[in-house]
């Protein structure tokens, strides 16, 4: 049954932006964008895409995201309405999740551009030994050691520059929905407890360790493992990443976990959320389902003290994996991103 609630697909393996892709994005940022602090960009990066106003929403927009080059192409081909809709999601901050072979260099290059914008940088770490279980995202670092030295590369790539981090999506849940094998799980806790340990001795750095989402049935049982997994060190905690639950429905299952582990704030990814979660027919209702809709727009703007953001840590129009005509995991998939687009208000 885990498989109908947890979300796979988290768009890793192959999120069809290369390093090399993501980091003349970063460097056109730093040579062409400047940022008046309070509106969007003075410039933006040829195709119209710029900063969000930093006082409701502090998160760097990638002017070269698979968003943002979509509206461009549509554009040049004077497809000017789904241009328009494609924009929905090109001008809002969404995650950089970053790749298993450069830590470093993407890390670094993520933040030096959201630094020269005078925004943060919003990261998804998402490479812990045995991911996914198998499924659409599996992989993950080779060993613990590997893991370490992945982490400490990122550690170094984002220095003392601000950045949000979301550590693992579904690491802590797949030890308690069993879907990680038992013998891999004290190791698991020691790399995640390491993890948010290495990334608060940053300066400026914000940890949110992931929690699963609405879906999962018994709240009570993720406590003890997240505390395992040091979530009383990091800020707080992330919930529906990569998942379909309304807000609603996550903030009630934030707010159980949070009364639960020391009153810890928490983020709850909005990206594709609009019209929660399929309950049609056909198997995998989480990936790539119909129907779906963009959901709130990312801001630290939320009117709840334990609700630190929302946030669109998925980034939406990249395929949660080969199902329903999508590409692989993480790929760009325009068919899809339009359809979200047109679905929301």
């Amino acid at each position: 049954m885990y498989r109908k609630i947890t979300g796979r697909g988290r768009g890793y393996a192959a999120r069809g932006v290369s390093v090399t892709v993501a980091l003349a994005g970063a460097a056109l940022l730093l040579s062409g964008c400047s940022s008046d602090g309070d509106g969007k960009d003075e410039e933006g990066s040829g195709n119209g895409v710029s900063q969000q106003p930093k006082g409701k929403d502090p998160f760097w927009v990638n002017p070269e995201g698979n968003a943002a080059k979509q509206v461009a192409a549509y554009d040049k081909d004077g497809k000017k309405d789904d241009a328009e809709q494609i924009r929905k999601i090109a001008e809002q901050p969404v995650g950089e999740w970053i790749g298993p072979e450069k830590p470093e260099e993407e890390a670094r290059g993520y933040t030096e551009a959201a630094e020269k914008a005078d925004r943060d940088a919003l990261l998804v770490l998402y490479n812990i030994p045995h991911r996914d279980c198998g499924q659409f995202s599996k992989g993950g670092a080779a060993d613990g050691n590997a893991y370490r030295a992945w982490i400490d590369g990122v550690a170094k790539g984002i220095g003392d520059r601000h950045a949000t981090v979301v550590l693992e999506p579904d690491a802590v849940l797949h030890m308690v929905d069993k879907c990680t094998p038992e013998q891999f799980h004290e190791e698991r806790y020691d790399l995640l407890k390491g993890a948010v340990t290495k990334l608060k001795s940053l300066k400026n750095t914000k940890v949110y360790l992931d929690a699963g989402n609405a879906g999962w049935s018994q709240p009570d049982s993720l406590h003890d493992p997240l505390k395992r997994s040091g979530v009383e060190l990091a800020d707080g905690f992330s919930v529906n990443v990569s998942n379909f639950q309304t807000t609603d429905a996550s903030k009630a299952y934030g707010k159980t976990l949070s009364s639960k582990v020391g009153g810890k704030p928490f983020i709850i990814d909005t990206s594709r959320n609009g019209n929660g979660p399929y309950t049609g027919k056909g198997k995998d209702p989480w990936c790539n389902p119909p129907g779906r809709a963009l959901g709130e727009a990312p801001t630290t703007k939320t009117g709840d003290d334990l609700i630190d953001a929302y946030v669109w840590v998925k980034r939406p129009g990249e395929s949660d994996g080969t199902c329903r005509g999508g590409p692989q995991a993480g790929q760009w998939y325009p068919e899809y991103a339009l359809a979200l687009a047109k679905a929301s208000k």
